[in-house]
């Protein structure tokens, strides 16, 4: 088993059970592995033009997770983005942005266990398809 295999594995056992929506995972795992949006650096650079780069660091770097709220996710994502999962998953977009604040910073931690982005040659896509039982 690869060093990305057992972090997926880390990462998954920490969201089991977890009181998330079914397909909110899968939402998470869509938006951090879309080329449209540049993926996890797309998703920094997002955060760094919403005046909100020092927090997604935060997420990255070896230290403390800083919080996000879910107001300021969706000030950061954008309300159409945020739309957009809610739709999918038959939920409302408040509800949404309140699991990707808790998310998104975990996950996003976790899939940078050394405090840099993983290349895009295909580490962050194997690692967020293992996670959730894609190849």
């Amino acid at each position: 088993m690869g060093i990305l295999d057992s972090l997926a594995g880390e990462v998954l056992s920490q969201f089991s059970g977890s009181n998330h929506p079914e397909g909110m995972l899968d939402a998470v795992t869509t938006m951090l592995n879309d080329p449209k949006t540049g993926g996890l650096q797309g998703l920094v650079t997002t955060f760094e033009q919403g005046g909100m780069g020092g927090v997604i660091a935060s997420w990255i770097g070896t230290g403390a997770n800083q919080s996000i709220s879910a107001e300021q996710i969706q000030a950061v994502l954008g309300s159409e983005q945020v739309q957009a999962i809610a739709s999918r998953l038959g939920l409302n977009t408040q509800d949404v942005a309140g699991h990707l604040a808790q998310l998104l910073p975990q996950v996003v931690d976790k899939l940078t266990p050394g405090g840099s982005i993983p290349d895009a040659g295909g580490g962050l896509g194997a690692a967020l398809g293992g996670l959730f039982g894609r190849s």
